[in-house]
């Protein structure tokens, strides 16, 4: 049987900007012909299915079934190998810029229970698209987010349901606290080694690293859109000595508390 999504048959999306609808309404194809290739050179593919019938992208072959979902990138070779009339709602858009490697998710997979709620998302942004680009724009945004977050239930791609994932949600609920490695671990269900090695590895930086500079990202926003006095933010970030705190601000951010509110870095 050919799975969902094969080991390594991944994409990686950009998500930090909203795409660009080009394309999308409900297409029905296998009534002419039971086999179609194709590519879109520029554009991504999010597709949601209402059949059977076996995706191949690429050379590696996908089985979808109804309330399936799939995800290709531009460039990619598509074939579509249908067992009679299918009918699915389809999205063609561009990724909005993004610094970094995008999202890991895989090329198709099961919507499960979220295939309803993604389903309306789709059909609002199909009947959005002639009239609001930007409200179209908005819902397959929403769309895709939430492809991500079936992803992560399914344990397929980085997400809060991974141990650094785990691991990331409870650092930023917890800024304004003392942490440490081992309380982090704990949370995200792996050892202490453990997680320093995973924390690394898809990260690139350490646990302690990433703390220390969430912290000073947050004040940082603080400082320079808000009134809260200097003693304030250091404590709302986790950092009540002060001392501590203007050294972390000259580190990280490269100026005094009083420099970064006054905008100078």
């Amino acid at each position: 049987m050919v799975n969902e999504s094969p080991p390594g048959a991944q994409v990686r999306l950009p998500l930090e900007r909203p795409p660009r609808v080009a394309g999308s309404g409900t297409a029905v194809h296998g009534t002419d012909t039971r086999s179609e290739v194709f590519r879109l050179p520029d554009l991504w593919q999010l597709h949601l299915y209402r059949y059977s019938a076996e995706l191949v992208v690429d050379g590696v072959p996908h089985m979808i079934r109804p309330g399936h979902v799939s995800l290709v990138q531009p460039g990619s070779v598509v074939e579509f190998r249908y067992t009679g009339r299918s009918e699915h709602l389809f999205v063609h858009f561009a990724a909005g810029a993004q610094d970094g490697p995008g999202l890991p998710l895989p090329v198709a997979q099961p919507a499960g229970p979220e295939a309803g709620a993604l389903t309306d998302t789709l059909r609002r942004a199909v009947a959005a698209a002639p009239h609001s680009p930007a409200r179209a724009s908005a819902e397959v945004w929403s769309a895709l987010w939430r492809v991500c977050d079936i992803a992560a239930r399914a344990g397929s791609a980085t997400g809060a349901h991974t141990p650094v994932g785990r691991a990331l949600a409870h650092i930023e609920s917890r800024l304004p606290r003392p942490l440490t490695v081992p309380e982090v671990a704990a949370a995200a269900g792996v050892s202490h080694n453990h997680l320093i090695r995973l924390f690394r590895a898809e990260t690139g930086d350490t646990v302690v690293a990433h703390i220390r500079r969430r912290r000073m990202e947050r004040a940082r926003h603080l400082l320079r859109e808000s009134t809260l006095s200097i003693p304030a933010v250091a404590a709302s970030v986790g950092v009540p000595d002060l001392q501590a705190f203007n050294k972390l601000c000259r580190r990280e951010l490269g100026a005094s508390p009083r420099a970064v509110r006054a905008g100078q870095v």
